[in-house]
C-alpha cells in the first residue's frame, strides 16, 4: 500500500501544480460572461465577484471581441450601478470598463452626473480617475462644462488629482487644443510643483500649448534651463527639447544651452546623465570638449552593474557609430566585453557596434569572437548581427572570404526562414559586389540546398545558381548539386532545378549534351510542371540556334498583338516575329534614357493597379492609357497625379495620391470632378472608387468612372479636388487617431482631349488607303504654326498633340522657301480611321505656313481632327 500511497500523493502534487498554472481566462465565453455580468444588479454586491468580471469583460474587449451595441449598451447601464460600492479596487475597475466601453453621446449623458460628483469628491482616488474618464467619452459641448473643474484641478494640492488633469490636458491636446490652452496660467503654475511627475506633465503639457509659437517655445525652454528643475523626468524632457532647438540651430543662445548639457553630466540622478550624454554625442557641430565628456560619460556606463544602465549606453553608442565609428572607437575594450554578457540585447548591441568601429585588421579576430557566442543568440539578435555585417561588406572589401566562411557556418546551424533568408542574401550581396569570392559564395549555397528545409530558400538559390553559375571557372561543380535537387525534394524545387539546369546547357555548350541526357530523365516526372519544364526545355537544348527565348523589348505591343489575334479567327499559329516594334520619331538622346525607362516602367505599374482593381475588372482590357499628368507642384504636402484610360464605354480617370507629411494619415480619399465645357454631357457619373486609406510616404490610388458613348471622341475640361479625412499620428504609440476632420485640397484642371483617342495605324498603301475613305468626310483648312521654328520642330509639335504616326514625309527646297510635305495616320477610338496631309512651307524669314486635309471614316472625327490641329 505504501507505494500506491506515494503514487497518489504525486498525482496529487502534479495536479496542484497544474492548477496553479492555470489561466484564469481560458476558454471564456462571451455569453457567460455577459450572463455573470448580471451580479452587477445584486442588491448585495460582492466586491470580488464583480472584480473579476469586469477583468474578465475587458480581458474580452483587448482580445478584439466583438460587442454588439445591444450587449455594450446593457454592460454599461451594469456597471453604473457600482458607483455606490467604496471598494477601491472595484472602483479602478469601474472607472477603466467605462473608458474601454466608450459609450456614445446619448449614454455619456447618464454617467456624466455620477463622475462630476466623484470629481468634487473628498476622495482623491475618485477624483483622480473621473477626470481621466471625463475627459476620455466627453466632446466639446460638455468639456466646456467641467472646464473650470478641470483648472482647479491642474493647481490641486494632491498631485495625484493635478497629474491626472495635467495627462488628460495631453490627451485633449490632439481634439479639443482650444480648451486647454486656456489653462497656460494653471499650467504654467504647476510646472514649478515640488512633485516630480506634476512638474513632468506640466512642461510637457506647456510645450504642447506653445508648440505653435516658436518664439514662445524658445522662452518656455530658456525659462526652463535658468530655473532649478527638481524632477529628473522633467530635465530629460527639457534635455530634448535643448537637443531639438541646437540641431536647428537659428536664433539660439548656444552657449547658454550648451552649458546646461554640461551641467547635466554632473547630476545626481543616471537617468539625466544618460539623456544628456546620448543627446550631446548626437548633436552636430558640438564642441570637441564637450563630445569628449560625453563619450566619457557613456563608457562609465557601459561598466555600470546596472543592466538597463549598460543596455541604453550600448544601444546609444550604436546608433552613434552608424554616423561617425571613430568618436565611438574609445569605448572597444569594454564594448568587447560587454559581447559576452548575460543579456542577448547587450551582447547583440555590442557586437554589432565593433563592426562598425572595428578597423579591416580586427576583422579576423571579431569574427572568430562572434562565432563563439553566436549560437548561444535568438534568431532575432542573429538578424541584427547580420544585417550590420551586410552594410559592412563595401568597407571591408578585403574581408569577404572571412564574411563568406563566417556565413556559410552559420547556414548549418538551426534557425527560422527569416534569419537564413537574411543570411543567404547576404552572401548574394557580397558574391555579386566582388567576382573573387563569387564562386566561393555559391559553393556554399549549393552545400546548404542539401539540407535547406525551406522551399522559398531552395528555389531561390537554384535561380540564382542558374543565372551566375555557368559564369564561374568551373560550372561543372555545381551540376551535382541541382541534379541531387530532382530526385530528393518537392515539385516546386525540381521544377527550379530543371530550370537552372536549362540555364547551364544554354549559356555553357559544352555541358550541352549530358545537360539534355539529365533533362530527358524528367519528362516523366510526377508533377506537370516538373514535366513540361523538362519537355520545353529539352528542345530547347537540341537546337543549334544560339537565341533560344525572343527578346521581347517592347511587351506593350507583344500584349496588343496578342489582343488583336485572340479577337481574330486564329487560323494560323501566332508568331513573335510579326510583331512590330514601335519607333518613335524623334530618338531620345542617351541621357534621357534612364528617365524614359522610368517614366515607362511607371506607366507600366499603374495599368497593372487598374487591372487588378476588382471593381474595374468587368470593362475588358481593349484600353487606351495617356501619360502621367501631375495635378499639385512637386513640393506640396500632397502629391497627386492622374492618368486618363479609355475604354470602349467607359473613361476613367486614375489618380496616383501621395502624402508627404508623416505625422498624418488619410483616410476615404478621393477626388471629386466638377464638369466645366459643354461636351461634358455626353459622360455619365458612374461611380467614383473610394482609397481607404492612405499613409505617409506611401502610393494610393482612387478612381472616378464615367460612362461614355461608344466610338464618339471628344474634348472635355474638369476641375479637380481632392477629399480625405486627416488623421493625426499618436507620436507615441504610432497610432492613428480615432477622430480626424475632413479637408478639401484643390488640384489643377483636367482635359480630355482628341489626343487620348489616337493608336497607331499600320498601312501598306497609303493612297489605296486615303481613296478607301470616303470623300465627304474630306476636311481641309490652312493656319500659321508657331513662329520662328524649323519645318521638323512644327511637324514634332503636330505629332505630339495629335499622337498620330509618321508614315511619309518629303522635304524641297525652291527659290529660299522649303517644303516638307508628309502623311499622318491613327485609328481613333478603336475603329475610326484618320489620315492627314499635310503640307508645311517657310520662307526666308522662318514664317511657318501649314496646309492640311483630313479624311476619316466620319465626318464628325475629321472635324474633331481638324479643330485639334489649328487649335
Amino acid at each position: 500500500m505504501e507505494p500506491l500511497r506515494e503514487i497518489h500523493g504525486f498525482k496529487k502534487r502534479d495536479e496542484d501544480q497544474l492548477n496553479e498554472e492555470h489561466s484564469p481566462f481560458w476558454a471564456i465565453e462571451k455569453g457567460a460572461v455577459l450572463q455573470e455580468a448580471r451580479c452587477f444588479n445584486d442588491t448585495q454586491l460582492s466586491s470580488r465577484k464583480c472584480q473579476q468580471v469586469i477583468t474578465k469583460l475587458l480581458y474580452l474587449y483587448n482580445q478584439g471581441q466583438a460587442f454588439t451595441k445591444t450587449e455594450a449598451t446593457e454592460v454599461f447601464f451594469s456597471v453604473t450601478k457600482l458607483f455606490h460600492a467604496t471598494d477601491g479596487n472595484l472602483r479602478r475597475l469601474l472607472y477603466l470598463i467605462i473608458k474601454e466601453i466608450c459609450p456614445s453621446s446619448d449614454e455619456v449623458i447618464i454617467v456624466t452626473s455620477s463622475l462630476m460628483k466623484d470629481m468634487n469628491s473628498k476622495v482623491d482616488l475618485y477624483r483622480a480617475n473621473s477626470i481621466r474618464v471625463l475627459c476620455s467619452i466627453t466632446d466639446s459641448s460638455l468639456l466646456g462644462q467641467i472646464e473650470r473643474f478641470l483648472k482647479q484641478a491642474v493647481v490641486d494640492k494632491s498631485s495625484v488629482v493635478s497629474t491626472a488633469a495635467l495627462v488628460s490636458g495631453l490627451k485633449l491636446m490632439q481634439v479639443n487644443p482650444d480648451i486647454v490652452r486656456r489653462w497656460s496660467s494653471e499650467v504654467q503654475e504647476a510646472a514649478s510643483s515640488e512633485n516630480v511627475l506634476v512638474q513632468f506633465h506640466a512642461i510637457a503639457l506647456l510645450q504642447q500649448i506653445k508648440q505653435t509659437d516658436r518664439l514662445a517655445v524658445n522662452k518656455l525652454i530658456a525659462q526652463c534651463v535658468r530655473s532649478n528643475i527638481r524632477s529628473p523626468l522633467a530635465t530629460c524632457l527639457v534635455i530634448r527639447y535643448v537637443s531639438e532647438l541646437l540641431q536647428c540651430g537659428s536664433g539660439v543662445d548656444t552657449d547658454m544651452y550648451f552649458g546646461f548639457l554640461e551641467s547635466c553630466l554632473r547630476n545626481k540622478s543616471e537617468m539625466v546623465v544618460f539623456e544628456a550624454a546620448k543627446n550631446i554625442a548626437r548633436l552636430p557641430n558640438v564642441d570637441s570638449r564637450l563630445l569628449q565628456s560625453a563619450m566619457v560619460v557613456l563608457q562609465l556606463l557601459l561598466t555600470s552593474s546596472k543592466m538597463i544602465l549598460r543596455f541604453g549606453a550600448i544601444r546609444a553608442l550604436d546608433s552613434i557609430a552608424n554616423k561617425d565609428p571613430t568618436i565611438v572607437a574609445v569605448c572597444n575594450p569594454e564594448l568587447e566585453s560587454l559581447a559576452s554578457d548575460s543579456n542577448q540585447a547587450i551582447s547583440t548591441a555590442a557586437i554589432t557596434t565593433l563592426l562598425r568601429t572595428g578597423s579591416e585588421a580586427s576583422v579576423d579576430k571579431l569574427m572568430r569572437k562572434i562565432s563563439s557566442l553566436f549560437a548561444g543568440l535568438q534568431d532575432e539578435h542573429k538578424l541584427v548581427v547580420i544585417k550590420t555585417i551586410q552594410t559592412l561588406c563595401s568597407k571591408y572589401s578585403k574581408k569577404h572570404r572571412s564574411f563568406i566562411s563566417f556565413l556559410s557556418s552559420s547556414l548549418r546551424e538551426e534557425g527560422g526562414l527569416e534569419y537564413k533568408q537574411a543570411i543567404v542574401d547576404c552572401i548574394l550581396h557580397i558574391v555579386h559586389a566582388n567576382d573573387d569570392v563569387k564562386e566561393l559564395g555559391l559553393i556554399h549555397l549549393s552545400e546548404f540546398i542539401e539540407d535547406c528545409e525551406y522551399t522559398q530558400l531552395s528555389t531561390h538559390i537554384l535561380h540564382v545558381l542558374g543565372e551566375d553559375g555557368p559564369f564561374t571557372h568551373d560550372p561543372s561543380r555545381f551540376i551535382r548539386y541541382i541534379y541531387n535537387r530532382l530526385f530528393l525534394e518537392n515539385a516546386a524545387i525540381r521544377a527550379a532545378a530543371v530550370s537552372a539546369l536549362t540555364s547551364f546547357g544554354l549559356k555553357c555548350p559544352v555541358l550541352r549534351d549530358q545537360l539534355s541526357v539529365l533533362l530527358a530523365r524528367c519528362v516523366h516526372d510526377s508533377d506537370d510542371e516538373v514535366r513540361d519544364r523538362a519537355t520545353l526545355f529539352s528542345n530547347w537544348l537540341e537546337l543549334n540556334e544560339h537565341r533560344y527565348v525572343p527578346n521581347l523589348d517592347a511587351v506593350s505591343d507583344v500584349e496588343v498583338a496578342l489582343e488583336t489575334y485572340l479577337q481574330s479567327s486564329m487560323d494560323t499559329s501566332f508568331c513573335l516575329d510579326d510583331v512590330k516594334q514601335r519607333t518613335d520619331l524623334v530618338q531620345p538622346s542617351d541621357d534621357g534614357k534612364s528617365t524614359e525607362n522610368a517614366i515607362v516602367k511607371d506607366e507600366h505599374v499603374h495599368l497593372i493597379a487598374l487591372k487588378m482593381c476588382p471593381q474595374l475588372s468587368a470593362l475588358g482590357t481593349n484600353v487606351m492609357s495617356s501619360s502621367t499628368i501631375p495635378l499639385t507642384e512637386s513640393e506640396t504636402e500632397y502629391k497627386v497625379t492622374c492618368v486618363k484610360h479609355i475604354f470602349p464605354q467607359h473613361l476613367i480617370f486614375q489618380f496616383i495620391c501621395e502624402n508627404t507629411i508623416e505625422e498624418q494619415v488619410l483616410d476615404n480619399v478621393s477626388v471629386q470632378l466638377e464638369k466645366i465645357s459643354d461636351h461634358c454631357d455626353l459622360l455619365r457619373n458612374e461611380s467614383v472608387i473610394i482609397l481607404p486609406r492612405l499613409i505617409s510616404n506611401t502610393q494610393g490610388y482612387t478612381y472616378v468612372v464615367f460612362e461614355r458613348p461608344q466610338s464618339t471622341p471628344f474634348c472635355a475640361r474638369f476641375t479637380c479636388s481632392l477629399r480625405f479625412t486627416a488623421k493625426e499620428i499618436d507620436p507615441v504609440s504610432g497610432v492613428p487617431e480615432e477622430i480626424g476632420y475632413e479637408d478639401d485640397y484643390l488640384l489643377e484642371d483636367i482635359t480630355v482631349n482628341f489626343s487620348d483617342f489616337v493608336l497607331n495605324l499600320e498601312l501598306e498603301d497609303i493612297t489605296k488607303a486615303w481613296e478607301n475613305l470616303p470623300g465627304g468626310s474630306e476636311l481641309s483648312s490652312s493656319y500659321e504654326p508657331t513662329q520662328h521654328a524649323s519645318l521638323k520642330e512644327t511637324l514634332n509639335q503636330i505629332i505630339s498633340v495629335t499622337r498620330l504616326s509618321l508614315w511619309h514625309s518629303v522635304e524641297s527646297q525652291v527659290s529660299g522657301s522649303q517644303k516638307l510635305n508628309c502623311v499622318l495616320a491613327g485609328v481613333v477610338d478603336w475603329d475610326i480611321i484618320t489620315l492627314v496631309h499635310l503640307e508645311l512651307s517657310s520662307d526666308n524669314m522662318h514664317n511657318t505656313k501649314a496646309h492640311v486635309k483630313v479624311r476619316a471614316t466620319t465626318s464628325e472625327a475629321s472635324r474633331m481632327l481638324l479643330d485639334a490641329l489649328i487649335d
